[in-house]
Parts: C-alpha cells; sequence; structure tokens
C-alpha cells in the first residue's frame, strides 16, 4: 500500500521506469546496466515534465500579455466617448476635437497592438 500511494505523486514516467516488476531480461538486453544509462533515462524522466511546465508558463504569459488588448478596447471607447461629450458642449470646435481623437484613438490602438505583439512574442520566439 506505502509503494502504491508513493506512486500517485511521483510522475508516470519515473513510476513506469524504476517499477522493478518491469526489468525483466528483454528490458535487461535492450537497456545494459551502466551508470550512463542510468544518467540517459533519469534526463529523460524529467525532460517532459520540464517541456510541460515550460509550455504552460508560456500560455500563462501569452495570456497574461493579451489581457492589454482589452484595455485598449476601453481606451478607445473612453477617446471617442469623450468626443461626443465635448462636441455636444462646443460644436464650433468639432475639427479639432476631431483630430485629437484621432490621436488618442491611434496611441490606444498602438498599446493594445504592443500587447499582443509581446504575447505573440513570448508565444513562438521564446
Amino acid at each position: 500500500v506505502r509503494a502504491g500511494s508513493r506512486a500517485l505523486y511521483r510522475p508516470v514516467s519515473a513510476a513506469v521506469l524504476s517499477r522493478p516488476e518491469v526489468n525483466t531480461e528483454a528490458t535487461a538486453a535492450l537497456l545494459p546496466k551502466s551508470p550512463l544509462t542510468q544518467v540517459c533515462l533519469r534526463s529523460f524522466q524529467t525532460s517532459a515534465v520540464s517541456r510541460d511546465i515550460d509550455t504552460a508558463a508560456k500560455f500563462i504569459g501569452a495570456g497574461a500579455a493579451t489581457v492589454g488588448v482589452a484595455g485598449s478596447g476601453a481606451g478607445i471607447g473612453t477617446v471617442f466617448g469623450s468626443l461626443i461629450i465635448g462636441y455636444a458642449r462646443n460644436p464650433s470646435l468639432k475639427q479639432q476635437l476631431f483630430s485629437y481623437a484621432i490621436l488618442g484613438f491611434a496611441l490606444s490602438e498602438a498599446m493594445g497592438l504592443f500587447c499582443l505583439m509581446v504575447a505573440f512574442l513570448i508565444l513562438f520566439a521564446m
């Protein structure tokens, strides 16, 4: 019972490759008992788990980086909402207010695109 409960918190690859009942003559002929073979087996066991953690970290980081795109959408809404309020207060400043609104839109959209670019860099460049 104790060995069975210990296998529950070990990685599956480590539990399968280190079980003594799996060690038959066929596997002994394929894998000689040398320290080099044991080191290779151990690095094989931990590399899959490490790769899974790295992949999960990439996805979490990319997801966190794309949150800024929602902020960009909120910023664009705020800019054009303010444009409508400003135009309602003083219609004679329509052209100047519109040029400021386009500038605010461009800056807010650029921040959203930078966030998206960072997300893609995290996913595909690292």
